[in-house]
């Protein structure tokens, strides 16, 4: 008798989130297809601070997490530079203190370089990527959903989950396109090799100064990334390269002087990128039938709070706790049956998802703020956010101890 078959499941998106979802449907006995718009992975974008509540779920992947090519941190820092003062706000260990009480530390990454390792290791696992296809249409029967792709090709699964970014198109074919509101922030940033005075204690550096913020964290032994957040008009989210006159222009700028081994940092970055922060209208729901969005698909966030991946991971967490609980068996599931799986993995997942998205855009806020004395406010403000360490430390475990308990065990 022939074994039955496996349960089809296709996935939008090959970025951060959707390999990932599809190597563990794949442990759990599903037949996960991912297809990504692009015709092959690109050099594109920066990087990202991998935190412990996204490497926790990492982790679940067996030798994941030992082939992440990245640089742990074990500082956080926070400098003001006004004119004619220059100061450091905060000094704190607590990355250090990460590994004794959730098993991980933070960890810079290059997202081009995480993105190709997430995809081989998706490969290694079985996990069919299809490059070149772009969601364009969903059509649901009683029992599959046939996708539609830009190209003309078709293809069938049970269930559908859209993986594709704050652009999805997942997304569009659910709830229709949606306004899209500049939020008034704009960043600059680039990769550069490491300066000399921050070689010492790799570290994650907040810069604060009149009218900017600058964060920079270390992808390697020898690259450290950086993003400059500025008030000033709308820039497109390409996250492409400017052209070459305008990186020199910005390479040899007022940012260029800035101390704390900031200014040099900058002149001497290999490509610099400009792109706009938007605001996408926060969703209630992100399932409609046999169709369910994950990570910035459903809760696009400003990166204020290095949450993006991160909070992706957690999605994914919940999205195969969901699965595993009520289709253990990994069988073709009923409409209704994904109406209750997808349902419990959104009561798991708005409203935390809700308050860190917020809690972004409040940051970027309060970051950039402009004129001295509002600068000076801000700077203690920071000051006293992290005066006491036991109760920041506490804070951070509250938020990012996710997405099971520190002292529990996982249940997938």
């Amino acid at each position: 008798m022939a074994a039955p078959s496996r349960t089809k499941v296709i996935i939008a998106g090959a970025g951060i989130a959707g390999p990932i979802l599809a190597i563990f449907l794949k442990m759990k006995g599903y037949e996960p297809v991912v297809y990504e718009r692009v015709d092959e992975l690109a050099d594109v974008g920066l990087s990202l601070c991998l935190q412990p509540n996204g490497l926790r779920v990492l982790s679940l992947i067996p030798g994941f997490v030992e082939r992440i090519i990245g640089k742990p941190l074990e500082k956080i820092m926070h400098h003001s530079i006004l004119p004619d003062e220059s100061t450091v706000l905060v000094d704190s260990d607590i990355p250090a203190l990460l590994p004794e009480r959730t098993g991980f530390t933070l960890t810079g990454v290059r997202r081009p370089v995480f993105n190709r390792t997430i995809v081989e290791a998706a490969q290694e696992h079985g996990v069919e990527i299809v490059f070149g296809h772009q969601l364009v249409d969903l059509k649901e029967s009683e029992d599959s959903v046939e996708v539609t792709f830009a190209n003309g090709t078709k293809d069938t699964a049970s269930f559908v989950v859209g993986c594709d970014g704050i652009h999805s198109n997942t997304r569009i074919c659910l709830f229709g396109k949606e306004p899209v509101d500049f939020t008034g922030l704009i960043q600059t940033g680039g990769v550069s090799p490491t300066p000399e005075e921050f070689k010492q204690h790799p570290a994650l550096r907040n810069i604060y100064a009149d009218g900017a913020h600058l964060i920079c964290y270390p992808i390697s032994d020898t690259q450290t990334s950086w993003a400059i957040t500025l008030r000033e008009p709308e820039a497109k989210e390409t996250w492409r390269a400017m052209d070459e006159e305008r990186q020199q222009a910005f390479k040899n700028g007022p940012f260029s002087q800035w101390g704390f081994g900031t200014g040099g940092m900058i002149h001497a970055a290999d490509r610099i990128i400009k792109y706009g922060l938007y605001d996408r209208p926060e969703l209630k729901t992100w399932h409609k039938g046999r169709v369910v969005l994950l990570g910035d698909a459903a809760h696009p966030t400003s990166p204020h709070l290095g949450q993006g991946a991160n909070q992706a991971f957690e999605d994914i967490y919940y999205l195969v706790l969901q699965l595993t609980r009520h289709n253990a068996a990994a069988a073709p599931p009923s409409t209704a049956l994904l109406g209750t799986i997808f349902a419990a993995y959104e009561a798991a997942r708005v409203e935390r998802t809700s308050v860190l998205v917020r809690g972004a855009r409040k940051q970027g806020e309060n970051r950039v703020v402009q004129g001295v004395e509002a600068c000076r406010a801000r700077d203690r403000e920071v000051r006293e956010a992290w005066a006491d360490a036991d109760a920041t430390l506490a804070g951070y475990l509250q938020l990012y101890g996710q997405p099971w308990p520190l002292d529990g065990k996982s249940e997938i």
